[in-house]
């Protein structure tokens, strides 16, 4: 999966304001070492933030922008892991366990991951 490949397919799938929250919310879970995702999901997710972190979001602020930017960059500082670790809890709590499932399902969809069974694990 390349970087060109995702931009293309945010062309042609354009995320509602609430799906680019849902990808900055994964990429907090990410971050964390929350994120369920298999590690080949990680890289496409990751490739899908960065391709979406200009647009507008719904519910969560800008400011988690730079945070994620020092953050990917600075893995071994205690007090950023515990920041991403209180904005990843505000962030799942703002976005509905529906709205984040209909995100993952809608990218799977539409083909930006593989489609995976029922009884796998998604985050």
């Amino acid at each position: 999966m390349t970087l060109e490949y995702v931009q293309q397919w945010v062309k042609d799938h354009p995320l509602s304001p609430i799906h680019v929250d849902c990808a900055v919310t994964v990429m907090l879970k990410i971050i964390d070492g929350k994120c369920k995702m298999r590690p080949t999901e990680k890289v496409v997710m990751a490739l899908l933030y960065d391709c979406v972190k200009h647009l507008p979001g719904q519910l969560l602020q800008d400011d988690l922008h730079p945070l994620i930017a020092t953050a990917r960059t600075r893995e071994d500082d205690e007090a950023l892991k515990n920041l991403i670790y209180e904005k990843r809890l505000m962030a799942e709590t703002a976005i509905s366990r529906p709205v984040m499932k209909g995100f993952k399902a809608m990218i799977r969809e539409q083909g930006l991951l593989e489609r995976r069974e029922e009884k796998e694990t998604e985050e």
